[in-house]
């Protein structure tokens, strides 16, 4: 099987849990063996267990590196996309209540606001969304497009590094997490895509046009 980022050679990483995970040879990103993906249906199903309460302050607290960072960088004035929003989502609703001008769209839950798939923004939000990504070229390459000239995108996901012993590792656990990025992946991404720059601040990688 092919690294489903680049495209490179990969080797068996670890076999867990009854389920196999590669990793790329070129840019050390781990994923779960393709015929361990749920369908559709599966994801939908495993989704609506989420417990997406806006007015959690725990929930809110874990996007707050994001909230900063679009406050900081961006005005009220600038274009946004919540994408994989999902079914209720705490960074729209804390940028929203900050006046700020942001979209949702969800793949599976809003998907007919695909229309916003035609037009471009100053930034995008990817929050726990990017492990759940079972064509990461093609959701990177919809990403960049979708981005303005000088746009930014800030995806929150947790980074594999060498000093996590995956197989007890408690975010591979999750059924729909399926790519797992490490800082050699990331920047693969930001030459691919002509970022000019990148950043991680915490659990939140941000890819500056």
């Amino acid at each position: 099987m092919l690294c489903s980022l680049c495209a490179s050679k990969t080797n068996v990483f670890s076999e867990v849990q009854h389920k196999k995970y590669l990793q790329c040879n070129e840019c050390n990103s781990v994923m779960l063996d393709h015929s361990f993906f749920l369908s559709k249906n599966q994801e939908r199903e495993r989704y609506n267990l989420h417990q997406n309460d806006v007015y959690n302050l725990g929930y809110q607290n874990s996007v707050s590196t994001i909230i900063e960072k679009v406050v900081n960088n961006h005005s009220k004035h600038d274009k946004g996309l919540d994408f994989g929003s999902g079914t209720n989502s705490v960074v729209s609703y804390l940028l929203k209540n900050k006046n700020y001008d942001i979209l949702e769209y969800d793949p599976i839950f809003k998907n007919k606001n695909d229309v916003l798939l035609d037009s471009n923004y100053d930034y995008i939000i990817c929050c726990e969304v990017v492990e759940h990504f079972y064509r990461p070229i093609q959701e990177f390459q919809l990403l960049s497009r979708l981005l303005k000239p000088n746009g930014t995108l800030y995806c929150k996901t947790k980074l594999f590094t060498e000093n996590i012993n995956f197989d007890t590792w408690w975010y591979k656990n999750d059924p729909t997490h399926v790519f797992f990025y490490t800082p050699k992946s990331i920047n693969w991404i930001k030459n691919k895509f002509n970022f000019g720059h990148v950043e991680v601040a915490k659990d939140v990688i941000i890819f500056q046009k």
